[in-house]
């Protein structure tokens, strides 16, 4: 295409390999642009449609969903079922990061249901055609183990198939007969209900009114209010209910925009919200939900905590009225019933109807006895601070101190279940342990492959997967707990000496360094600034927005995250700091993402705060035995993490919390340091 001449039309030459221009065509007014030279050939062959005109479901088949990256590491067996939702986009000029809810989603997403997966982790099942569709696998109690960001489609009686979880697309099928191939499609189940979009008023309120708004109903300061369902009318705020921004804080979820990358399995699990960590084995005051209820819970969180279910809703929040969007929902049911046979009200679900139940009050909450035993005292033989150096190669090395024996009672006098029969402890032989938590640049000499990723920014407009925990100096985190056992293997014979993780009991012994309260600076009031990286008014800097997403001044409801705001203690996670990244958030302190704060009386840094530790032991009921099997190193059973993180209160950083993680799970806030035998 080329013209020649400023007032000529663009034309269509030949043009030989000496520069010689013939013109072809011109056409007077117009333009012609993109000619492309055809001959004749054959008619190809015409591949036979696979589409049955007029059937209103397609089917889908998966090979193995344990096959490919977005399960690795999981034990085969885990997934029990895979739950079907699909989208609602939002219509012309309504949609946006924060419409349908706090760190929620873009869009709108309507469950459809639920289908099994087969033992040997096959699947047969029918889905709805022209429909954009995602799939979620779910663990024996409803929770999603993955997240699916994409979606699939199948066209009128289409067969669609996939290999396994987020393969790679040109990876081979695996040649093996499967329990799905002998079997009818599966039929969709329903969960509690008709498909339906996800909305947090349908879902999660009736939940809290069963089991919660008995002591949560804004009685006392300081509580989050369930009972509350009115929408505050302040700032931003007032687009969702009192009850949905109370709850926020407690739940973890990958928002509107995070990293693109497909996670590591359970990334955002729901036990690694403070909700469900709270809510196990009854240890909120004895309240136990029904298995429908945390299924509900379970539901909601793995759809990225929407409040509103529809942009019907969305419009009458944030804008008094819905005229506009009903026209819009009633021209594209027009042109989904023409061309995709899809009659369905895509805002059917609006201001859905659902009864409050009465709140149910739990069975009789007995305070357990989390006390000392009578004439126990915490007794320290000799003294710590002797230090080991250990070489790991030309350039790396480790520090250790000594850590004397002694005895002290388990866990804190907190009445917490998980630490109810305290007992007295002997720590019968000295060791030493590594000063700070194993870093990257450590971890990397044993598996240079391993990436311990972002934490995740809030709101949009990000152009970067968030901030970074992948830095040689940082504290390593995600890994497993059969991860770090091997690394200890490893170190071992890299050095000669005989290095594993510290049991339970060794692991507060040395983290309490001889006191008896919970931490070794104090209390659970005490400022913890100078001594921990927990979570402070640095929290905040999550918040980002712009182009080049920066920290930026914010509603309350947008800093959800829980922390002591009159604490600063200079870092949000290890090795970002304030006054940094105030204005610059692309910036790090190698200096000061371990060992950057007080050290304890014996010489570590870190205990308490920075990252959660792996330790040793199963997490099993006290009273503490090193002798019941606990510490067999078996990985059939959840392992304990202790010490807190960043992202912790000091309530659940304090030496005697226990956390509890499958030992291949691989999660967002957990490291481990080691121990040296003598």
């Amino acid at each position: 295409s080329a013209r020649m001449r400023p007032d000529s039309p663009w034309g269509l030459y030949l043009v030989d390999t000496f520069d010689n221009m013939l013109l072809i065509k011109e056409l007077p007014g117009k333009g012609l642009f993109e000619p492309q030279p055809l001959k004749e050939r054959p008619t190809p062959p015409v591949v036979a449609s696979r589409l049955i005109e007029g059937q209103k479901d397609a089917t889908a088949f998966l090979t193995d969903v344990y096959f490919g990256p977005g399960l690795a590491g999981l034990p085969r067996g885990i997934v029990k079922k895979l739950r079907l939702f699909g989208y609602q986009y939002g219509y012309r000029g309504i949609g946006n990061h924060n419409m349908m809810g706090i760190e929620a989603s873009w869009d709108s997403k309507i469950l459809i249901g639920e289908v099994p997966v087969y033992e040997d982790g096959s699947a047969f099942f029918e889905i709805p055609a022209n429909t954009p569709i995602a799939v979620q696998p779910l663990d024996e109690n409803g929770s999603a183990v993955q997240l699916m960001r994409s979606w699939l489609v199948g066209m009128p009686g289409e067969g669609v198939t996939c290999n396994g979880c987020h393969e790679s697309q040109n990876s081979v099928t695996p040649a093996k007969r499967t329990i799905a191939m002998l079997k009818a499609p599966s039929k969709i189940e329903e969960f509690n209900g008709e498909s339906r979009p996800m909305g947090f008023n349908r879902e999660v309120q009736p939940v809290l009114d069963k089991y919660c708004v008995g002591c949560h109903d804004g009685s006392k300061e300081g509580r989050p209010n369930f009972a509350d369902t009115s929408r505050p009318r302040n700032e931003w705020d007032g687009h969702y209910g009192k009850s949905y921004i109370d709850l926020i804080p407690y739940v973890r979820r990958p928002g509107p925009e995070s990293d693109v990358h497909m996670f590591y399995p359970m990334e955002y699990h729901t036990n690694t919200s403070p909700l469900f960590q709270m809510l196990r084995d009854g240890n909120h005051y004895n309240v136990k939900l029904d298995d429908l209820s945390f299924r509900s819970l379970a539901l909601w969180v793995d759809m990225n905590c929407p409040y509103h279910a529809t942009w019907t809703e969305v419009s009458e929040a944030f804008r008094g009225n819905s005229d506009h969007v009903k026209a819009m929902a009633k021209r594209t049911q027009e042109i989904r019933s023409m061309y995709a046979n899809l009659h369905e009200d895509p805002e059917k679900g609006s201001f859905m109807k659902v009864d409050r139940p009465a709140w149910q009050k739990p069975a009789e909450w007995v305070e357990p006895n989390t006390k000392a035993p009578e004439g126990a005292q915490t007794v320290v033989n000799g003294t710590a601070g002797e230090k080991m150096t250990v070489a790991v190669s030309d350039s790396v090395s480790i520090e250790l101190v000594k850590i004397p024996t002694g005895k002290f009672v388990i866990g804190d006098d907190c009445k917490h279940p998980a630490e109810a029969n305290r007992n007295e402890v002997a720590i019968e032989k000295p060791f030493y342990m590594m000063t700070t938590e194993v870093t990257n640049e450590l971890y990397n000499l044993f598996d240079p492959h391993h990436d311990s990723r972002y934490i995740d920014q809030q709101w949009k407009d990000h152009t970067w997967p968030g901030y970074a925990h992948n830095f040689p100096f940082q504290p390593v985190i995600r890994i497993s707990w059969n991860e770090a056992v091997e690394f200890c293997k490893w170190l071992s014979e890299k050095t000669g000496k005989k290095f594993r993780l510290p049991t339970e009991a060794e692991w507060e012994w040395a983290a309490s360094a001889g006191k008896d309260t919970p931490f070794w600076w104090g209390g659970l009031d005490a400022d913890f600034g100078p001594y921990a990286n927990l979570a402070d008014k640095n929290m905040d800097l999550f918040v980002c927005k712009g182009v080049n997403p920066q920290p930026v001044n914010h509603a309350e409801f947008e800093a959800f995250w829980k922390r002591v705001k009159s604490v600063d203690d200079g870092q949000m996670i290890p090795g970002w700091h304030f006054e940094t990244h105030k204005n610059a958030p692309a910036t790090v302190d190698p200096g000061k993402a371990t060992a950057c704060y007080q050290p304890n009386p014996w010489g570590l840094y870190d205990m308490n705060g920075n990252v959660n530790e792996w330790t040793l032991s199963d997490y099993k009921a006290y009273p503490y035995n090193a002798n019941d099997g606990r510490n067999a190193m078996d990985p059939a059973f959840e392992k304990v993490a202790k010490g807190g993180s960043w992202f912790d209160m000091p309530k659940t950083a304090r030496n005697g919390y226990r956390l509890a993680y499958p030992a291949w799970q691989k999660v967002y806030n957990v490291g481990f340091r080691v121990v040296c035998e003598e």
